[in-house]
């Protein structure tokens, strides 16, 4: 039935009302009869005003896992002739029209179900997990602005991840990169950034964010080592900056990581590999009757390794994470959770080419192998929810995080001291507070869908002793800076989504009001600086049928600042704006391929940037990127599946001269991809790759970071009560440089310094084997 006609049968179902005999309805009627512009506007205004008074109450339910009660995402609710009628909220609730008798309920990895409804009763369904079918993933009008939860959650099921590198790699085109054995936050590239260790991405996990601002070592520092993997039950992301609920450090995109609730069983594993590595997982479930009223379980492990390097690196990583769910009322729920991180390590730094060109040192060797550091992040996260009904809801949050980082590098050797080197020693302990309000709320009345989002909040982040020192052997030879930052970013912002036949409008608007202060222990201290900024999104989307669907995104973000460089520069450049948008298509030719396309445009303000390695303010001009992103998935038949990403980039720094406007390490071209064998039971396996095109590491690009191509393969064997494997790394021995910069050294005794390539090289084969216990 079409808006028009659904509109009309409502129209002349009460004749009786004095209404209808108005004005109003006259000129309505007459609109719905004899224009087909004005029958489109009325159809949205009249349903609008109409749906308040005459609609029907709708059907409301909840669906949850049958194993582990945890609710169902972005589950699809079909009629019985396969008529989309709603969606699954983050909290499993739906809302569909009270004109069905009859549903059908599909979701990836879950076995679909019929099942009869009754409009009086609000539903609560379990769905029991099943063998995954990407026919399970719909194009569909009412998935408003979807970030391809499902997909993700696929990648997950079928290539478990062991460690922090693996599981952002699950993010479609995001590349991640080590250069301090393990223990340093990844260098990470997405969308043409270079986004050094977080500067451009915005991180969370449960809500609570990852990244550091005004970090010692870099700006949005986003080390995620304390996040155990086998505890991650969806990743949420989305590329570009059209996100009202993410704000500072959402340009090139954001990752969103949610952890179980609840886990359905106990696990021990045991894990042993090449270079001396070891890693115990224990995941242990507390509560094991009565998880719809509360569930808790605690999770940890064990890591230690040598690396591949000829200095060993004694890496060692302890995690520990609790989490605790309590239904307090049939709408009202506590989550809390807590975990504690500690790590330390040694690093053999980065390596120039002419020293392994000489022969000074290996590829493995270390030129300084005092390098290393220790870093320890202790959390507390607490989450109320309550639903008023099933269409609205409220969420409070509270956290807090105490970190404490300690790091020694050496980058230029002797260029500097031709005595005691440059080693330096980059620290800080930080105390993070936030907090988060929000409210949702979803109508919906035959083709029309209205939801709305208020959303409020801070962040206050108290950092002491942010030092940067002259080291040598790790030990302090002089401060080169050293005060106390503090910061705090409130913010408020509304997101209103609106679907009506084919069309879907999500407009939003974020408010950032970001201050920053400096005391510096070494100089005359300044006052602190402040700055607001408002961001405007829009989301466009059209379904021409279930295999296809257009969407045109628009919005403008933000990437704030060191505090240092804020009161340096005296409140200029706080918050430099980013402005974007995205075109793409979304294409389901079978009910197993499904492909993403989009060209995107991406454009950065000035800012001025705090250069943790040395101390310095360095001012950049604007930037601007162009690319296009190609996502693909296929699933041959019930066992095979294959996924191909593949991003191509188009960086360029907008006011220097040609010639000299490439923007260093900014990707150009990446692709990962694999294909996958799934089983629940049985063999199991995949075979990926990851590759990245050379690129620019200098303004001229006359200094060239070496692309890589390379391959991974994991075997499974997994049985009810046990699961054997074996995961290779590099599964050709590819030799490549994992993280590489145009850097400016001068190794001892030479008469000059050198620019050129210094690299930290990409590990070698590298095979694991893993034992694990459900019980």
């Amino acid at each position: 039935m079409t808006s028009h006609s659904c509109l009309r049968s409502l129209i002349w179902r009460r004749p009786g009302n004095q209404f209808y005999r108005s004005k109003l309805f006259a000129g309505v009627r007459a609109a719905l009869i004899h224009s087909s512009f004005m029958r489109s506007f009325a159809t949205l205004i009249s349903t609008l005003l109409f749906s308040c008074v005459f609609g029907q109450a709708p059907v409301r339910g909840k669906l949850i896992d049958a194993v582990n009660r945890q609710p169902i995402e972005s589950a699809t609710i079909l009629s019985v002739d396969s008529i989309a009628l709603g969606v699954t909220d983050q909290q499993g609730y739906f809302l569909i029209p009270a004109v069905q008798k009859t549903i059908r309920i599909v979701s990836a990895g879950y076995a679909p179900l019929l099942i009869n409804i009754s409009p009086e009763t609000e539903l609560k369904i379990a769905l029991q997990p099943a063998a995954i079918r990407l026919q399970d993933v719909l194009v569909l009008q009412k998935r408003q602005f979807s970030t391809f939860q499902s997909l993700t959650k696929i990648d997950l099921d079928l290539r478990p991840v062991r460690n922090t590198q693996e599981l952002m790699r699950v993010v479609p085109g995001l590349f991640v990169a080590q250069h301090a054995g393990g223990g340093k936050a990844e260098q990470i590239f997405l969308r043409g950034f270079d986004c050094d260790h977080g500067t451009d991405v915005a991180v969370s996990v449960d809500g609570m964010p990852v990244n550091m601002v005004s970090h010692a070592h870099g700006q949005g520092y986003a080390d995620a080592h304390f996040i155990i993997p086998e505890t991650v039950n969806r990743i949420d992301f989305g590329a570009g900056l059209y996100y009202a609920q993410h704000g500072d450090l959402n340009t090139a995109g954001y990752v969103d990581l949610s952890t179980y609730n609840s886990i359905a069983g106990n696990r021990v594993q045991l894990e042993a590999g090449r270079f001396n590595s070891y890693r115990v997982l224990g995941m242990f479930d507390l509560l094991k009757h009565d998880k719809d009223r509360q569930s808790a379980y605690l999770a940890s492990e064990y890591n230690y390794t040598d690396g591949a390097t000829i200095n060993p690196q004694h890496f060692i990583r302890f995690n520990l994470f609790g989490k605790y769910r309590l239904a307090i009322s049939d709408r009202t729920q506590l989550t809390a959770s807590a975990s504690a991180f500690s790590s330390k390590w040694n690093a053999s730094g980065q390596i120039p080419e002419r020293a392994v060109a000489s022969g000074l040192t290996d590829r493995f060797g270390s030129i300084d192998p005092t390098e290393g550091g220790r870093t320890e992040r202790y959390n507390a996260n607490i989450l109320l929810t309550h639903r008023f009904s099933s269409q609205a809801g409220l969420d409070l949050q509270a956290y807090y995080s105490r970190y404490l980082f300690n790091l020694y590098s050496n980058f230029s050797f002797f260029l500097e001291d031709s005595i005691h080197g440059d080693a330096i020693n980059q620290a800080e302990e930080r105390n993070l507070f936030g907090f988060h309000a929000r409210f949702s709320s979803r109508n919906e009345e035959g083709q029309l869908h209205w939801n709305a989002v208020y959303g409020a909040g801070m962040r206050r982040d108290i950092i002491q002793n942010s030092r940067l020192a002259h080291v040598e052997a790790r030990r302090l030879l002089d401060d080169i800076t050293l005060g106390d930052i503090g910061e705090t970013n409130a913010f408020a912002y509304t997101r209103q989504e609106l679907s009506i036949g084919n069309w879907s409008v999500e407009a939003g608007l974020r408010a950032d009001y970001l201050q920053a202060s400096y005391v510096d222990r070494l100089h005359p201290s300044v006052p602190s600086r402040s700055q607001i900024i408002f961001n405007p999104k829009l989301n466009l989307q059209y379904t021409f049928s279930r295999q296809t669907q257009l969407y045109l995104k628009a919005g403008r973000g933000f990437h704030s600042n060191d505090a240092r460089v804020i009161v340096a520069n005296q409140g200029q450049g706080v918050l430099p704006a980013a402005y974007g948008a995205d075109l793409g298509i979304i294409l389901k030719p079978a009910p197993n391929l499904l492909i993403n396309i989009a060209a995107w445009w991406l454009y950065l303000d000035q800012e001025f940037v705090y250069v943790g390695d040395d101390g310095n303010i360095e001012p950049s001009g604007r930037s601007k990127r162009i690319g296009i992103d190609w996502m693909l998935h296929y699933q041959f038949d019930k066992h095979w599946f294959a996924n191909l990403n593949l991003n191509l980039t188009r960086p360029k720094a907008v006011d220097a001269v040609k010639g000299q406007d490439y923007l260093p390490l900014a990707p150009v071209a990446t692709s990962t991809g694999g294909i996958f064998y799934k089983n629940p039971r049985g063999l199991n396996g995949s075979i990926s790759y990851r590759y990245m095109k050379d690129r620019p590491a200098n303004e001229s690009n006359s200094i060239v970071a070496k692309g890589y191509w390379v391959t991974d393969l994991a075997l499974n064997y997994t049985r009810p009560g046990f699961e054997i494997g074996l995961a290779v790394e590099n599964l050709l021995n590819t030799e490549w440089n994992e993280a590489q910069f145009a850097t400016t050294s001068r190794l001892r005794d030479e008469p000059a310094p050198v620019t050129e390539l210094n690299f930290t090289p990409g590990t070698p084969v590298f095979a694991r084997l893993k034992f694990a216990v459900f019980f």
